[in-house]
């Protein structure tokens, strides 16, 4: 492949999979969650569960990421038939982030579903669950990265490493903005209102019903086509 090739499916599947896992993690919106559950604690505190959450995050979406495919093939489940349904369900978890409850709500939920209970410092065995999964990265997360990773194994062998490699990257600066929002949550709780968090959650989760859209579109597209020529 020439460098072009290479830099632009890097470029196309880290923007691919960047604009559609950010509204899901949300790092602003879900940094307040995270300061909800963990309370009021030390700044040393807050850097060390943001650091345990960034690289357990990193390590569970690229575990889905990589396994994906070969989930799929073991059950037989062919790459349009993911690509079709996934994006369906990418695109219904978009439309329900437009119409979700705002930060505060989110918070006050999952901080009353934790008994009210704060972490502390030796509390460090809840940086996976809940803080982790499925506050960071939930269930809608792991469907999106089986979608992208399903969308990302439909070419040669070189092309794949590099659409892969390109999610990868994606998951890697979604956790670095996670450890920095979660590192400084309450300097962000106090710069950033929830109204206006509110509103840019609005927008990026019009983009995730968008790109939802766009992969069923692929995937029923593949599916259509050899039927309609068997057909003509």
């Amino acid at each position: 492949m020439r460098v072009e090739d290479v830099v632009g499916m890097l470029w196309k599947h880290f923007a691919l999979g960047f604009s559609a896992l950010l509204p899901l993690i949300n790092p602003l919106g879900s940094a307040l969650v995270f300061l909800g559950l963990v309370g009021l604690q030390s700044k040393a505190t807050y850097r060390t569960l943001a650091r345990k959450i960034a690289l357990n995050m990193t390590l569970f979406l690229a575990v889905v990421e990589l396994a994906g495919s070969y989930v799929l093939e073991f059950f037989g489940v062919s790459m349009s038939i993911v690509q079709f349904a996934g994006g369906i369900v990418v695109a219904a978890i978009g439309w329900s982030m437009l119409n979700q409850n705002d930060a505060e709500t989110k918070a006050r939920d999952a901080n009353a579903q934790m008994g009210g209970r704060e972490l502390t410092p030796r509390d460090e065995s809840r940086a996976f669950y809940p803080l982790t999964f499925p506050v960071t990265a939930g269930p809608g997360s792991l469907v999106v990265m089986l979608t992208l990773s399903a969308h990302a194994s439909e070419r040669t062998i070189s092309e794949n490493l590099f659409a892969h490699l390109g999610l990868f990257l994606a998951v890697v600066v979604l956790s670095v903005l996670v450890y920095v929002c979660y590192a400084y949550a309450p300097k962000i709780a106090q710069a950033v209102s929830p109204s206006t968090a509110h509103g840019i959650l609005r927008v990026i989760a019009f983009i995730l019903l968008c790109i939802g859209v766009q992969i069923a579109w692929n995937g029923l597209e593949a599916l259509l086509v050899p039927l309609l020529a068997r057909h003509g």
